[in-house]
């Protein structure tokens, strides 16, 4: 069943609940390797708690911290609206039907705690630890849903730091976590040998530790039209696809002066008013093993936009012909 969501005088799909698509999957598909499904992803998948009274990141530039520090009543909202990408609690994209989550992790400046946040411009609310915690026991009461957590970005961590991260991340998956050297990751393997995450890790660091994998690819557009996105993913995709996981961001990106000229925008309202154009590309994509064929598609606002419905729906196309004629998948 699909829900209807008014905005303005466009019409967008409600998302479906999809919380055990992984194992609602027909049999016929359970020996494919992960990396030639289609799997639903989260861009900047933490963004919808924001902490809007945060620090900066220390990585934007002087100029901007300087006009933050003397406007911020006026670049506070601004950042806020423009930096806020999803709208759902990771519970709820869980259950929305994600599977990949675009995971930015920092420590704040002068802070002497040994705690992590999520990033995106400014920190969030909840801190890394407490959240992973969420998705553990998530996947507890779903043991047959795997999920790939994409570790990136790391400002203000140094060597001490990522280790006391990662024996933690040991220790909260424990037996969940699949090592790099398995060598069939399809869902049928992985359901026997009990693995439900797989550890996306940004940094050198992933040599010591076998429950690491490497930086996953994220074709990034940096467009703020649904036309500018499509050309670079056609474009990446004549180049052939990667041998491993890669990932297709929609995610549109506005840059500063446009932001300043349509201060009545946000980074919602261009999503969505680009949403159908990116909503028929989608459909007409494939997965499987091909060149042209695509992995993990990870776009903003998953929550209200159908993506992850229309992103499971295309592993019909890996179908046999006569499988496809039993009924819809989910």
């Amino acid at each position: 069943m699909v829900k209807r969501l008014q905005l303005g005088d466009q019409q967008l799909d409600m998302e479906v609940c999809n919380q055990d698509w992984m194992s609602a999957l027909p049999e016929e598909l359970w020996d494919i390797p992960l990396t030639h499904l289609a799997i639903p992803g989260s861009h900047d998948a933490m963004s919808y708690c924001l902490d809007i009274n945060s620090p900066l990141l220390r990585s934007e530039s002087d100029l901007f911290r300087i006009l933050d520090g003397l406007f911020s009543c006026f670049t506070r909202p601004v950042i806020f609206k423009w930096a806020t990408t999803q709208d759902k609690s990771i519970e709820e994209q869980l259950a929305k039907g994600i599977r990949f989550f675009d995971l930015r992790v920092a420590h704040k400046p002068n802070d002497p705690s040994d705690d992590l946040y999520f990033t995106h411009v400014i920190y969030t609310h909840l801190t890394v630890l407490k959240t992973l915690e969420c998705v553990a026991y998530w996947l507890n009461s779903h043991p047959k849903e795997v999920v790939i957590l994409a570790c990136s970005h790391f400002e203000g961590m140094d060597d001490e730091c990522h280790e006391l991260f990662i024996s933690r991340l040991k220790k909260l998956f424990g037996s969940k976590l699949c090592p790099r050297k398995e060598a069939v990751l399809s869902l049928r393997s992985l359901w026997a040998s009990g693995y439900q995450v797989l550890l996306s890790y940004e940094s050198q660091l992933v040599a010591r530790h076998p429950q690491l994998w490497p930086a996953i690819p994220y074709w990034w557009a940096n467009k703020q039209t649904a036309d500018g996105v499509i050309r670079y993913l056609e474009w990446n995709k004549d180049m052939g696809r990667p041998e491993c996981f890669f990932v297709s961001g929609l995610n549109l990106t506005a840059p500063r002066a446009y932001i300043a000229k349509n201060q009545k925008e946000s980074l919602r309202t261009l999503t969505f008013s680009n949403w159908e154009r990116l909503r028929e590309w989608v459909e007409k994509q494939k997965p499987g093993s091909d060149p042209d064929s695509l992995n993990i598609i990870a776009g903003d606002f998953v929550g209200p936009l159908p993506l992850c419905s229309l992103v499971i729906a295309l592993n019909q196309k890996l179908l046999p012909e006569s499988s496809t004629q039993r009924g819809k998948m989910y």
